[in-house]
């Protein structure tokens, strides 16, 4: 039981250390995130009411759980099942996947590369992360794939944010796009 209090308060004092983001700084996010909801929108072609049924959130390190923040990605997306209050049958879940923002990783990454600003390199991050819930829900991309396939998807993912986002005038996106830019490459180029 000791053990398991020390470890409580050691993950808690951690937790308790890690930047959050400001809050001019969430509302350059909630910029960033709106538009690249409308860009992904545009690019699959979705109506707002296909766009809707893609239930999703973005979330920022002051809404997670402990279980939802991680040392290292930029974001992650966490797939949950929801059901309407009214209804008791299985058959009617639906997936529903939330986007947590790595406040602390986005913020490292921010202060030490000069040439990366944080509109356009969370309108990266989320583009990206939207894309993935697209293709989860059209089946292009299971969930639960194996981690070979993760890796193909992250690829074919980055490149598509490249894609949505090539030729768009935001200040910093040049310096996202090197960034990532070996995402982009084979796969082959990532193995190590």
């Amino acid at each position: 039981m000791k053990l398991f209090v020390h470890l409580f308060f050691i993950e808690n004092i951690f937790m308790a250390k890690l930047q959050k983001f400001k809050s001019d700084q969430i509302k350059t996010i909630n910029n960033s995130v709106a538009m690249a909801e409308e860009l992904v929108c545009n690019f699959f072609k979705m109506s707002a009411n296909q766009w809707l049924r893609h239930r999703y959130d973005v979330k920022t390190l002051v809404d997670l759980d402990e279980e939802e923040i991680v040392q290292g990605p930029f974001a992650q997306i966490i797939r949950y099942k929801g059901r309407k209050k009214d209804t008791s049958l299985g058959s009617s879940t639906y997936d529903f996947y939330k986007i947590c923002l790595q406040d602390h990783a986005i913020i490292s990454v921010l202060d030490r590369d000069a040439s990366l600003m944080l509109f356009s390199f969370v309108l990266y991050v989320v583009t990206h992360e939207l894309i993935h819930i697209v293709r989860f829900a059209k089946f292009l991309m299971s969930f639960d794939a194996s981690p070979d396939q993760k890796i193909e998807e992250e690829t074919i993912v980055h490149e598509k944010t490249h894609e949505i986002l090539f030729g768009l005038r935001v200040p910093g996106l040049k310096a996202a796009f090197e960034f990532y830019e070996k995402w982009r490459r084979p796969i082959d180029d990532l193995k190590i």
